[in-house]
């Protein structure tokens, strides 16, 4: 399975208007496209992913199964993905969660989707 990142970008996140912060859309697809992370960890810009009370939400998906992160706010937290991407593209599922985001994680019961 192919390491993914997930960044959704739909009727909330990102949504300024609504009070939250823009989603850096062209810094995530400069970065994969900079660093070459295409083949190894996959990027979807995405629509509504659900928790919209977590605005600015990602979704990481591994074999060992789904991180859920809310309340992006800031740049550096969009950079821990990108770093995030990094390692998982050398170390593959190994890779460890950046500590700026390990406060962002959530849980998130998908069944309820």
């Amino acid at each position: 399975m192919t390491n993914t990142v997930v960044v959704c970008n739909g009727c909330c996140c990102g949504r300024v208007e609504k009070g939250h912060s823009e989603v850096p859309v062209d810094l995530l697809k400069d970065a994969w496209h900079k660093y070459g992370l295409e083949d190894d960890v996959k990027l979807t810009i995405s629509d509504c992913l659900g928790p919209c009370s977590m605005h600015n939400v990602s979704l990481l998906k591994t074999s060992h199964g789904h991180t859920w992160l809310g309340k992006l706010s800031e740049n550096e937290h969009f950079e821990a993905l990108i770093e995030w991407a990094l390692s998982a593209s050398s170390d593959g599922d190994s890779a460890e969660l950046p500590e700026l985001l390990e406060v962002h994680r959530f849980v998130h019961d998908e069944s309820n989707s």
